[in-house]
C-alpha cells in the first residue's frame, strides 16, 4: 500500500513566523507531528511518504502515486485543506482526513472519502482493520480517550530537518480548566493523560539518535496539567537525560499562569533546559476573566506572575484577546500598557474567536449573534459573531494595540526592559549555533541598514553588546521576531471588514 500524508499549507500569521525564519532559512517552524505520529501507526511494510506544504509544494504526481492521500489539518489551513481535496477528487485519488479541523466540523468534509475522527490511537486501528477486510467504512467515530502510553514515536525520517526550525514531541494532553472560548477540553478532555518517562526519554532518544539538536517544542495545550508527575517524575528523568547528553536540546512549551504559584517547579524546569512558555492570559480585566471562566487568571495580579516567571529564568510569551462582552471601552489602553510593563515581547493579540464545539460558540448560537464559520485565525481582521460594544469600535481599538505594540520604538523598549531583567540559567544557547550567524548578518542589513527599526535596532544591538553581552545572541533573536510581527501587522487587511447595515459575515 502506497500512502501520502499531506500537511496542507498555513497562512501568514503571526504564529507562522514566516518572515523571522528566512533570516535562518528555514521553510516551517516546525514539522507535522500530527501526521508523522499517524505514520508510525500504519502498516511498517506500507510506503510511505509526506509532504508538508509549508515546506514543498504537492505536486499531482505525488498524489497520483498514493492509493490513500492521508490529510490533518487545523482551522487555520481550512482553505488549503479544500483545495488539496478538490485536488483529489479531480485525479481520481482516495483521502482518509482526520485531525481538529474535521473532527470539530465533519459535515462540511463528507466528501472526503474516509473520516478517521477523534484520536487516532482509537479510531484508526478500526478503520485499518475495516481496510484489510476490504470494507472500510464512510466515517469513523468515537467518545472514548486514548491511552498515550501507547502513542508510537514519530517517524521522524519522513521528513527533513534541515526545513524546520524546531521539533516538537507532545508529552500530554487536555487541560484541567475549562475557558469558554477554548476548545482544548472538547478536543481531550479536562484530565491530563500524560505519557510514561520510558516513553517520553524514548523520544528524547529518537531525535538525538537521529542527529537533532537545537529547540524542541512540547505542544501541550498545559504541560503542567498534571503538577506533582511532573516535579516528581518526569522533569527529573528529562534533566538526568539532558545531564548525561550534555544538554542538546533546548525546550519551550504551553502553561497556565498558576506556574508562578510554583517557584520549585519553575526552577526544575529551567534546570531541565526550559527557555519559554506560552501563556494565556487574555485580559487584565477581572470581569472580563470571570466572564470567560479563566479562573485561573483571577484574583491574582497578573504582572507580578509574569515577573516571577521571568525572574525565574523563563521567557514570557503571551496570549491577549479582546472582544469579550464584558470588555469596557478603555480595555484597548490597558492592554497596551500591559503589555509594555510585563516586558513581554511576544504578545500575541487576537480578538475573540467562536471556535465550534465550545462553550462561547453554543452560547452565542442561543443568543442569535453567530453570524458564520472562522477561519481558525484569531489574530484576523473579522467576526464570526455579533459583539456587544460597537464592531467598529473593537476592530479600531484592536488596529491600535497592534500598532502601538509592535511599533519599533514600543517593541524594542519592551525588549530591553525585558533583557535588563532576564538572568537564564544558561546564556546564549542554540541561537548561536550553525545557520544563526547568517541571521545575524542579515539582520544587520535587513533591520539595521534598510529596516524601519534602524534606530532602535542599533540601540538595542550595542546596549546589549556592552551591557548583557552574553543574551546578544537573543537580543538579536528578538529583533528578527519584531521584524516578523511588524511585517504581519502592516500586511492585516482593515478595509472589507465592514458593509453598510452592519458587519460582514466572515
Amino acid at each position: 500500500m502506497k500512502i501520502l500524508l499531506v500537511y496542507p499549507h498555513y497562512p501568514d500569521t503571526f504564529w507562522s513566523f514566516r518572515h523571522a525564519l528566512k533570516f535562518i532559512g528555514k521553510k516551517a517552524a516546525f514539522p507535522p507531528l500530527g501526521l508523522l505520529t499517524v505514520a508510525a501507526m500504519l502498516p511498517a511494510e506500507w510506503d510511505k511518504r509526506l509532504v508538508d506544504m509549508n515546506v514543498q509544494p504537492l505536486s499531482d504526481k505525488q498524489i497520483q502515486w498514493a492509493d490513500y492521500v492521508f490529510i490533518s489539518a487545523m482551522a487555520v489551513q481550512k482553505e488549503s485543506v479544500n483545495e488539496v481535496l478538490a485536488r483529489c477528487r479531480r485525479l481520481g485519488a482516495r483521502t482518509v482526513v482526520g485531525g481538529p479541523l474535521f473532527t470539530a466540523a465533519p459535515a462540511e468534509f463528507d466528501s472526503a472519502d474516509h473520516l478517521v475522527l477523534g484520536e487516532a490511537e482509537v479510531t484508526l486501528p478500526r478503520f485499518l482493520h475495516d481496510l484489510d477486510r476490504g470494507r472500510p467504512e464512510h466515517s469513523y467515530v468515537t467518545e472514548q480517550w486514548a491511552e498515550v502510553r501507547e502513542t508510537p514515536i514519530p517517524l521522524w525520517k519522513l521528513i527533513d530537518p534541515s526545513k524546520y526550525a524546531a521539533m516538537n514531541i507532545q508529552y500530554s494532553r487536555g487541560c484541567p480548566f475549562d475557558c469558554e472560548f477554548c476548545d482544548i477540553t472538547q478536543l481531550f478532555g479536562r484530565k491530563p493523560r500524560t505519557k510514561s518517562t520510558v516513553q517520553l526519554t524514548g523520544e528524547l532518544d529518537a531525535l538525538y539518535g537521529w542527529g537533532w539538536r537545537g529547540g524542541i517544542f512540547f505542544v501541550d495545550d498545559n504541560f503542567i496539567g498534571d503538577k506533582r508527575k511532573l516535579k516528581n517524575e518526569t522533569l527529573p528523568a528529562v534533566q538526568a537525560w539532558m545531564e548525561r547528553h550534555k544538554h542538546p536540546f533546548t525546550f519551550y512549551t504551553e502553561v497556565s499562569i498558576d506556574l508562578a504559584d510554583d517557584p520549585s517547579l519553575m526552577d526544575v524546569m529551567v534546570r531541565t533546559g526550559f527557555e519559554e512558555v506560552f501563556i494565556g492570559i487574555e485580559t487584565p480585566d477581572e470581569d472580563c476573566l470571570n466572564e470567560t471562566g479563566k479562573v485561573q487568571n483571577r484574583n491574582r495580579n497578573l504582572l507580578e506572575s509574569v515577573k516571577k516567571i521571568q525572574h525565574a529564568g523563563l521567557q514570557v510569551q503571551g496570549g491577549f484577546i479582546v472582544g469579550f462582552d464584558s470588555d469596557p471601552l478603555s480595555i484597548f489602553e490597558r492592554q497596551i500598557h500591559f503589555i509594555q510593563e510585563s516586558g513581554i515581547a511576544t504578545a500575541m493579540v487576537g480578538m475573540l474567536t467562536a471556535l465550534r464545539g465550545t462553550k462561547l460558540h453554543q452560547r452565542l448560537f442561543k443568543e442569535g449573534r453567530l453570524l458564520g464559520d472562522t477561519s481558525g485565525n484569531n489574530t484576523a481582521v473579522s467576526l464570526n459573531f455579533i459583539p456587544r460594544m460597537k464592531a467598529e469600535t473593537l476592530v479600531n481599538g484592536y488596529r491600535s494595540i497592534l500598532t502601538s505594540i509592535y511599533a519599533p520604538k514600543n517593541y524594542y523598549k519592551r525588549v530591553t526592559g525585558f533583557l535588563r531583567e532576564y538572568r537564564p540559567l544558561r546564556q546564549g544557547s542554540f541561537h548561536v549555533k550553525s545557520g544563526y550567524c547568517g541571521a545575524f548578518f542579515k539582520s544587520i542589513i535587513m533591520l539595521g541598514v534598510i529596516g524601519k527599526e534602524r534606530f532602535p535596532f542599533w540601540k538595542l544591538f550595542f546596549w546589549s553588546l556592552i551591557r548583557r553581552p552574553r543574551l546578544f545572541p537573543l537580543a538579536i533573536t528578538f529583533a528578527i521576531y519584531g521584524y516578523h510581527f511588524r511585517k504581519i501587522t502592516e500586511k492585516m487587511d482593515w478595509s472589507g471588514m465592514f458593509e453598510t447595515g452592519g458587519i460582514k459575515d466572515t
